[in-house]
Formats: C-alpha cells, structure tokens, sequence
C-alpha cells in the first residue's frame, strides 16, 4: 500500500470501523427502483451520517454500490459485519437503520430482508 492510499484509508476511518453499509444507488440499469430514489436515498445517507458525526472518524463506513443483485424492492442495503440486507431503503427507513442498526446495534427486523454475519465465517487470515 501506498503512503497516500494510508493516508487516506486514515482519514475515512477504516481502523476505527465497526460498521459498513453498502446502499444499491446510481445503477447503470436501475431495476430495484428508480435512478432518482437510489441517488436520493444515497444523498440522505451520507448527510445524515455526516451530521451525526459517524462518518470518518465516527466508526460507520458507507459505500454507494452499483448493484447489490436484489433487483426489486429497493433501494437496497446490506450492513456488515452483521450481513443484514434491507429493502425499501428511502430516507425514513434509513433513518431507522442509522439510529437502530448502526448506532444500536439492532436489527431493524421491519425492513430485513436476509442475514449472514461474516463473523460466522472463517477465512483463516488476521487483519493486514
């Protein structure tokens, strides 16, 4: 790695990470939801992440995903390490996810759609 690319996984807090939301959001060919509600959703969730102050060094990372392959009901979400997948991802179900999931550390079981925590699963190798 990079001097430049360390300096940047610093700054977005990648060592202070305890949770990762992908959001299904700008798809090449939107097929969960529209283009403009998967770019909306996108929108709230970083402002909100932001104005909470879980972005960067706050312990939440996000990342806007092309396509997460769940092509209906969207937007779509997964969080991990818990491997919970959400559907209907518009801004007042995010809010939940944010304050329930991602600060609580509570399922928001109303919008789940599926789990599988990648701590169930053993690829034998420590962090780098």
């Amino acid at each position: 790695m990079s001097e430049s690319q360390e300096k940047i996984a610093e700054t977005i807090g990648i060592r202070v990470a305890r949770r990762h939301i992908f959001l299904c959001s700008d798809q090449t060919t939107p097929k969960c939801c529209e283009k403009e509600r998967g770019l909306a959703a996108w929108e709230y969730l970083k402002r909100r992440l932001k104005e909470l102050g879980l972005s960067d060094q706050g312990g939440i990372l996000r990342t806007k995903a092309n396509c997460l392959r769940i092509c209906e009901g969207g937007p779509i979400a997964v969080v991990y390490p818990e491997g919970t997948w959400y559907g209907a991802c518009d801004p007042p179900v995010l809010e939940r996810i944010i304050q329930e999931h991602l600060v609580q550390g509570r399922i928001v079981t109303d919008f789940a759609i599926a789990a599988h925590p990648l701590d169930a699963l053993d690829f034998g190798a420590g962090p780098v």
